[in-house]
């Protein structure tokens, strides 16, 4: 549910939270009051676009957060969270907060993670169902309505056993083009395979070679100086007449001397024997080192072709050895399968006519299922619109086959299943119904969208409902029809409902009212949740005024 919202700077808003309640919350007050800027804010933090004219007068930038106890909610949230690199619910609240400003600038977070828009406007689907003249409803969609239908009907499993076929031909169809080609491609593509696989094959590659490799090249390459570097060192350390280590013979001989005048120069003794060792350990080390270098230009020759050939196959086939080697092990499965094509074949199309005959099994029994069902929710929903005012309206159901031209080579079946449907309603007698989405009064449209979520409030799985004037051109019993209904739904879901009608208004378990006050010479926007006695009072003004009949009759309402 949603539980607080937080606008900044939108439209008339300065400041203002809204924390709402479980159940049905309803909001009024006077036209041009501002409660449509709660529609717009929850609409841009769910992920709309974002348009900069509704930012504050005076203001650079505007932001809405939005609070979420998404305890109940029956999505996979928490992996898709982790999938898009954003930060968990702490207590399962879920944060979603949007930004924007007079220069341009977007932002959106996720529980403090950085975002982008569609991954914001994803949850938002996951989260609210919007229903209003001015926005998009999930329900209006034919792929919607028959998730609708399916999970009114119980027809979930089914379905998802139809959609594991479907997916398993897809696979199948991928493996079939990738063998199904001319003879000259099929000539062309084997002759590659087999000339990357030997390729590859041939160097025998070892993960890090090239590292050894390279560092192996540049000691041969680098030979001849190597040597002469080391024999001058060797030269000068104890080769040469006057060498280092000849004349550190020469200062050892002196201060043993003078440790005999003055034995306390015995230290200097031990630190010139100190220093004598090390020289020795040096000429060793060198010794050792100029005998391993090899100036062979055989060597040399072999280190380069080597060196090359790594290179060339990290151009042709992967940044790094690791990469060649999997290319390798891929063109190798790729060519066996190739090699083996009329086997592969003949079991690929075994298997895609045995699985066409069972998804064409599967399908009609789907279609079938839908079939009986269709009836009983037209029905259902029937009635929930006959309690809204169309006492001769009809609500049904089209149902479209395909065409199967999947089976002659098309592609392959939609994973739903083998047959569309589309919602169409006739408000009046002696009209056709039309589909759902064509109808043309949003006073129409919410009440059809009403009836269909009192009838599927125990399968939707979304868990906030909103209603933006349901109640357009209705009135009377119809209006306190409108009012049971919402109190129906959020005994289920929760519910917001902004509402022009004191019949709609009153079944309602939490009531805000939004009024317009002149602050420092500014007109701000404000909201109040209500104690009873003011619900009373905002009743009697919605009746026609604060009369004592009209605060009788709003007490009533209440009751």
């Amino acid at each position: 549910m949603l539980t607080t919202l937080r606008i900044k700077n939108l439209a008339l808003v300065s400041d203002l939270t809204l924390d709402l309640q479980p159940g049905c919350n309803v909001i009024t007050g006077e036209t041009g009051a501002g409660k449509s800027i709660i529609i717009g804010a929850l609409n841009l933090v769910l992920g709309e676009r974002a348009d900069r004219s509704l930012i504050r007068s005076g203001s650079e930038s505007c932001s809405v957060e939005a609070v979420f106890d998404v305890s109940k909610l029956k999505t996979p949230l928490k992996s898709f969270l982790e999938e898009n690199g954003l930060e968990p619910c702490e207590e399962n609240q879920l944060v979603l907060k949007r930004t924007f400003t007079s220069a341009g600038t977007n932002r959106q977070f996720v529980n403090g993670s950085a975002t982008t828009l569609n991954v914001l406007a994803t949850i938002g689907e996951w989260l609210v169902d919007m229903h209003g003249p001015h926005d998009h409803q999930s329900l209006l969609h034919p792929a919607k309505q028959l998730l609708i239908l399916d999970a009114f009907g119980g027809l979930e499993a089914e379905r998802d056993a139809f959609g594991k076929m479907v997916s398993r031909r897809i696979a199948l169809d991928v493996e079939k083009s990738a063998l199904v080609v001319d003879e000259k491609t099929y000539a062309q593509q084997l002759d590659l395979l087999r000339f990357q696989v030997q390729e590859i094959s041939a160097a025998r590659l070892q993960i890090g070679e090239d590292e050894t490799v390279e560092v192996d090249f540049q000691r041969a390459s680098n030979a001849a100086r190597l040597l002469q570097l080391s024999q001058a060192a060797l030269d000068l350390l104890s080769e040469s007449e006057n060498s280092l280590l000849t004349q550190a013979g020469a200062t050892g001989r002196m201060l043993q001397e003078l440790q005999r005048v003055d034995p306390g120069a015995a230290n200097l003794v031990g630190l010139h024997a100190q220093a004598a060792g090390m020289w020795h350990e040096l000429q060793s080390e060198l010794t050792r080192y100029a005998e391993k270098v090899d100036v062979d230009p055989a060597r040399l020759a072999e280190l380069e072709e080597r060196l090359n050939l790594l290179h060339s196959l990290k151009r042709k086939y992967g940044a790094t050895l690791a990469e060649v080697i999997a290319f390798g092990d891929e063109a190798k499965i790729k060519l066996e399968s190739l090699e083996s094509r009329d086997t592969e074949l003949a079991r690929i199309n075994s298997e895609l006519k045995k699985l066409d005959a069972e998804i064409l099994d599967s399908g009609k029994k789907l279609s079938v299922a839908r079939k009986k069902v269709i009836p009983q929710l037209a029905k259902a929903v029937g009635k929930q619109l006959d309690d809204l005012g169309f006492k001769q309206s009809k609500f049904d159901v089209e149902q479209k086959l395909a065409d199967g031209s999947w089976l002659k080579g098309g592609t392959s079946p939609n994973s739903s299943g083998l047959d569309e449907i589309e919602f169409q309603f006739a408000p009046n007698p002696g009209e056709p119904a039309k589909n759902l989405r064509a109808i043309a009064s949003s006073g129409e449209m919410a009440r059809v969208m009403l009836a269909l979520k009192t009838v599927l409030a125990a399968e939707d799985k979304i868990p906030v409902l909103i209603f933006d004037e349901v109640d357009a051109n209705v009135g009377g019993e119809t209006a306190n029809a409108v009012g049971e209904k919402m109190k129906q739904i959020a005994a289920k879901r929760q519910v917001l409902c902004i509402t022009h009608l004191p019949q709609v208004a009153a079944p309602a378990d939490a009531h805000y009212v939004v009024t317009k006050q002149i602050r420092d010479g500014r007109t701000i926007s404000e909201i109040a949740l209500l104690t009873k006695k003011e619900r009373v009072t905002e009743l009697a003004r919605m009746l026609g005024g604060q009369t004592d009949a009209a605060r009788k009759l709003a007490g009533a309402l209440l009751k």
